[in-house]
């Protein structure tokens, strides 16, 4: 699938670093570095604007090592970009760590996944097919 990109950052285009990542890293594009405290959260530009096609997003999520390592993770994740948002790319990073985290230029802070969709059409009905389930849900189903 090709999707349209201009990058107005400082910093290559976003790419897959082995043939079976999912996900392509996201880099800060900043001037000054930015000092996160815990529970302090903020919103990082990556200079990266993209136009996919209908019935794709793109989806943003965490990096797992700067989450297991560091405390650091996407706040909203995944993070949806739309197929038809136009602005920059921007990760809303937040520290769930006890110290401070400086985010530098450049610095790898998050990674995107671009996905499929499917749009929903709503049929409004008065009851529901039964499963073995049922409306149990937050843990009915066992540990």
């Amino acid at each position: 699938m090709k999707i349209q990109i201009i990058n107005k950052s400082k910093h290559e285009i976003p790419s897959y670093e082995t043939q079976g990542s999912a996900g392509m890293d996201l880099r800060a594009n900043i001037d000054e570095s930015i000092t996160l405290k815990p529970l302090e959260r903020t919103i990082v530009k990556t200079g990266l604007f993209i136009a996919l096609p209908i019935g794709t997003e793109a989806q943003v999520r965490p990096r797992s090592g700067l989450a297991a390592k560091k405390g650091i993770t996407v706040l909203n994740a995944p993070g949806t970009v739309d197929a038809d948002y136009r602005g920059e790319i921007g990760v809303i990073l937040v520290n769930i760590s006890n110290e401070n985290f400086v985010i530098n230029d450049g610095e790898r802070i998050a990674q995107l996944v671009i996905a499929k969709h499917e749009r929903a059409e709503w049929e409004e009905v008065t009851v529901l097919s039964e499963t073995e389930r049922g409306s149990g849900g937050f843990g009915s189903t066992g540990v």
